[in-house]
């Protein structure tokens, strides 16, 4: 749903008046950020919050939570979204941002509101879903709800699930990634990376509700049309709020083909793609997928069900 702040002046609401049901005053603001971060994500929490404490018409507690090891914002995010009337904000890229939307989903029923102020190498969603300035948004406190994807592999006590908040992929992306992870960081290094994994990629076996059996290179679940940072995935235009996710796949072909595609992608765009409430398929062997930009794995012969989770989340920016 669209909650914009009307800019007309002939609007007589008051973005400070506490009368009006759709504007937030939030009693926490807890920033969590990783202090390690390569993206200067310590120096983003601290201005942050120098800048609210000066801009609000009102006075939250804001807390700076550092994170001390990996999965950690997961369990700040649930503990912060105990508390009433709380807006936690990731201080991060997509990576940490999935933990924190995960550890406010894993609180429960509960009236937290979520943000994302950028930081770090990937930056997908914040790029794509941002409207305004973080601290201005927050000093306005307009939200609006966003759809989640939900990812369960496995079945019965032995199933997993997560969110993501914008993309899940399996095959070539993942393992792209992977190679770029064991070595060092660099535009140069990356590129000679990401073409070295591609000469070697073999395809990946999938088996479909129906039982038929399928060769992909890649199979991508968007609830954003764009990732990154040039690649057009689709042409929605209610993305993240619709209900539904798109659906990006890429059969197996000759190699020049995908190159071909994926040149497509970031100078015209794929175009329109199948849009989904649900989509579930079976691993015929270890399939990598990447999550928000973290890397896991799904185990052979294991089920994989990936369905929208419509207006999950509360957020605002």
């Amino acid at each position: 749903m669209d909650t914009t702040h009307a800019t007309d002046p002939a609007d007589s609401t008051d973005p400070t008046d506490t009368t009006d049901p759709t504007v937030r005053r939030f009693d926490t603001i807890n920033l969590i950020f990783n202090p390690h971060s390569t993206g200067n994500a310590p120096d983003l929490a601290a201005k942050l919050r120098d800048q609210l404490a000066q801009d609000l018409p009102y006075t939250p507690d804001i807390r700076m939570l550092p994170t001390e090891h990996a999965g950690h914002a997961v369990d700040l995010a649930r503990q912060a979204a105990g508390t009433p009337n709380a807006l936690v904000v990731s201080v991060s890229g997509d990576g940490g941002y999935n933990e924190v939307v995960n550890g406010v989903m894993a609180a429960g029923t509960t009236d937290t509101v979520c943000a994302v102020l950028a930081a770090g190498n990937a930056n997908d969603h914040q790029r794509t879903t941002a409207r305004q300035p973080l601290a201005a948004a927050i000093a306005e406190g307009q939200m609006r709800d966003m759809d989640l994807l939900h990812l369960t592999t496995g079945d019965g006590p032995d199933a997993e699930a997560v969110y993501a908040h914008s993309y899940i992929g399996f095959g070539l992306t993942p393992v792209v990634a992977i190679d770029m992870e064991k070595g060092n960081k660099g535009a140069l290094k990356e590129m000679i990376s990401v073409v070295r994994t591609f000469a070697k990629f073999r395809p990946h076996r999938i088996q479909h509700t129906d039982g038929t059996r399928a060769k992909i290179d890649s199979l991508l679940f968007a609830n954003i049309p764009q990732m990154a940072k040039y690649a057009t995935l689709s042409e929605a235009e209610d993305q993240p709020a619709d209900g539904k996710f798109e659906v990006i796949l890429f059969p197996h072909t000759a190699k020049w083909k995908v190159l071909l595609k994926a040149l497509r992608a970031t100078t015209t765009g794929l175009g329109d793609q199948p849009s989904v409430a649900r989509y579930e398929f079976t691993t015929l062997k270890p399939l990598p997928y990447q999550l928000d930009g973290e890397v896991r794995s799904a185990p052979a012969n294991t089920r994989v069900r990936v369905e929208s989770a419509p207006s999950a989340l509360t957020v605002i920016g």
